[in-house]
């Protein structure tokens, strides 16, 4: 595929949103509650700021019937939907909404019915790997002046989405965004670690709370990580504060990775775990080196814990640049969401997964909140479960229960498609989902949960092939 071609096309079809949106004197936006809906919202309101056009905002943990019914009652000129809308075209009609629609998930029903919609999947591109929803709103502001420089929070927004998780780097049109951004001096990309907080955290912490991959002997434990380091010659106290990676030498960074495959290779990981522990990583150079925002995978960690705990104002603040009071206030946050995660991750160990012929689950109840089940199902692979089986994640909330299912790579090339699974289970049983082929969530009923994940075993298991015997 010619992504050049298709980026201009996409740029073609921006066109005719941005001419929308230059109608109008104030807009209001509406985008998803995770780093990619916060980045996209950044992109499209810094947009609007240089336009001296005004706009309000709201974040939506999903966008359905009820939600569309709201924002029609309130009679905005225009509404510019960020990273979701592209599931509920024909509602948002429906409800006499003048929209702009700038999202990445697989779209339903008649996707030409707002013409002021733009998705990759209209274009042939996978929104899944290819092109994340803040680098389709990217595309979206570089039609509405000059916003080339906003690159960087597009690529926040994509590896928050783990759009680089299927080859260890960024590929399509997310590519394009990333090389824009380095010849505009926001960005600067390169192989090393990919362990999670080489900007903030301690060294050993690098190693003590990696869970992707997992290090036997040294995860968790972190006195064998400082033993480990010290084994090498590795000075990991400064003066007065601990060393982080950034603060490392090339050759102690290189003597640090070299020992960690070998690590990996004496305790047995599989070749494939042991290539993810060096990747491409991206750097957004406008921002003070040891903070998270240096890092793009810190950065969209932070935002995470910004609007999955009801505080997207914060995050949408930080995005749009405050590095004073927003900022600390995410931090804080951040700090909140990494203890969440931990005592999550412990809920699955303790309580184990559950097995059906095709699909691995676990029910959190009330015990996780239901804003983070996803991040939770996707990390619980690499502690409990098996990663040859999709992984479905329940949490109750007052609205009825939220589903996260999380697939792999080796799964979608058996023919699995989460997003297809979930819409289809959603039509027949009750709810309403969607989202991508590796990555999908929705809103069930309380009373058919044992029915939804029977027949998404079904669906399942017609998409991949297979039928496995309970275990």
């Amino acid at each position: 595929m010619d992504y050049n071609q298709v980026m201009q096309e996409m740029r073609n079809r921006a066109l005719k949103c941005a001419d929308e949106i230059k109608k109008h004197d104030t807009v209001h936006i509406v985008s998803h509650i995770d780093a990619d809906g916060l980045t996209s919202a950044g992109i499209i309101c810094k947009a609007l700021q240089r336009r001296d056009i005004n706009y309000s905002t709201r974040f939506l943990k999903q966008l359905d019937e009820n939600a569309i019914e709201d924002i029609a009652g309130e009679n905005y000129d225009l509404v510019i939907f960020t990273d979701l809308g592209s599931g509920m075209l024909e509602h948002i009609v429906s409800a006499g909404i003048n929209a702009v629609v700038s999202d990445h998930h697989q779209p339903k029903g008649d996707t030409q019915i707002i013409q002021t919609h733009l998705n990759p999947h209209l274009f042939g591109v996978n929104g899944s790997s290819e092109l994340s929803g803040s680098g389709t709103t990217y595309i979206l502001a570089s039609v509405l002046g000059n916003n080339h420089d906003l690159a960087d929070l597009a690529i926040v927004g994509a590896t928050g989405d783990f759009q680089h998780s299927k080859k260890g780097y960024l590929t399509g049109i997310n590519r394009l965004i990333l090389r824009e951004g380095a010849e505009n001096g926001v960005l600067h990309y390169k192989k090393d670690l990919t362990l999670f907080g080489k900007q903030t955290r301690p060294v050993f912490k690098l190693l003590q709370f990696s869970s992707d991959p997992f290090l036997p002997g040294l995860t968790g434990d972190e006195d064998a990580c400082i033993e480990f380091l010290h084994n090498l010659g590795i000075r990991f106290r400064g003066d007065e504060r601990w060393r982080r990676w950034v603060d490392c030498t090339q050759d102690e960074k290189q003597r640090i990775v070299s020992a960690l495959m070998q690590h990996c290779v004496h305790s047995g990981v599989p070749s494939y775990k042991i290539e993810r522990l060096v990747s491409e990583v991206y750097v957004l150079l406008k921002e003070q080196e040891g903070t998270e925002m240096r890092d793009s995978s810190e950065f969209s960690t932070l935002l995470n814990a910004t609007a999955r705990y009801d505080h997207a104002d914060i995050g949408l603040a930080v995005c749009i640049g405050d590095r004073g009071e927003a900022y600390e206030k995410a931090s804080k946050l951040l700090s909140e969401h990494r203890q969440n995660l931990v005592n999550g991750l412990m809920f699955v160990k303790e309580n184990g997964v559950a097995k059906l012929n095709n699909l691995q689950y676990f029910d959190s109840g009330s015990n996780i909140k239901e804003t983070i089940v996803g991040i939770i199902a996707g990390m619980s692979t690499t502690v409990v479960g098996d990663r040859s089986y999709p992984i479905i994640g329940f949490a109750d909330t007052d609205d009825g229960v939220k589903v996260s299912a999380r697939g792999t790579q080796d799964l979608l090339r058996q023919g699995l498609n989460l997003s297809e699974a979930i819409s289809r289970t959603c039509d027949e049983v009750g709810g309403a989902g969607g989202g991508h082929d590796i990555a999908s969530g929705a809103t069930i009923p309380h009373e058919v949960k044992d029915e939804f994940i029977k027949k998404l075993d079904e669906i399942i298991g017609t998409q991949i092939g297979r039928s496995k015997k309970n275990s």
